[in-house]
């Protein structure tokens, strides 16, 4: 399916991308649109799927969540005498299942999967790498890279790249 979006659609998106606090005629204001059309086209890109959900960036630091790591995790399909494969994608979701992860990625490459843990210390990320991930059938090894500092972290899409997509696909 290919979802047509103007111009309009994408200005909203870059603002509520940036505060989804606002309201349709805060929003309407800034992309100069009057607010029956904006609040027409949220409501329609929130049907489609576009806009999944509305939620609030906090900062793990005055949460007592600041250690953050990324663990490469390689799977073995097969246990040793077992017929049955193991399914990746479960593993996955078994792992998405656990409090300290934010992210899990299905990946190529020498690794399986990425993911992302934030804890309170090194020692919470340790305990939950030992005795938690490690102890989830199929997970064979673990590389784990602390973060010392985080320079850019966001989940916003560039609208400027859609922008230049959507021209492209109306050509």
């Amino acid at each position: 399916m290919e979802l047509k979006l103007d111009d309009k659609d994408l200005a909203i998106l870059k603002v509520v991308q940036k505060n989804a606090k606002l309201g349709a005629r805060e929003i309407a204001g800034i992309v100069h649109a009057p607010i029956t059309t904006v609040f027409a086209k949220i409501k329609r890109m929130e049907k489609l799927g576009i806009i999944k959900e509305y939620r609030a960036v906090l900062d793990s630091n005055l949460l007592n969540a600041q250690t953050t790591a990324f663990i490469l995790a390689s799977v073995t399909y097969r246990m040793k005498d077992d017929e049955v494969l193991l399914s990746q994608r479960e593993i996955a979701r078994k792992i998405a299942s656990f409090l300290e992860v934010q992210e899990v990625h299905i990946i190529a490459g020498d690794w399986d999967l990425l993911i992302k843990v934030k804890g309170e210390n090194v020692d919470a990320v340790g305990r939950f790498i030992i005795d938690k991930l490690r102890l989830i059938k199929g997970i064979e090894k673990t590389l784990t890279c602390m973060v010392f500092e985080t320079c850019k972290e966001t989940s916003e899409i560039p609208i400027a790249v859609l922008k230049m997509l959507n021209n492209q696909t109306q050509k």
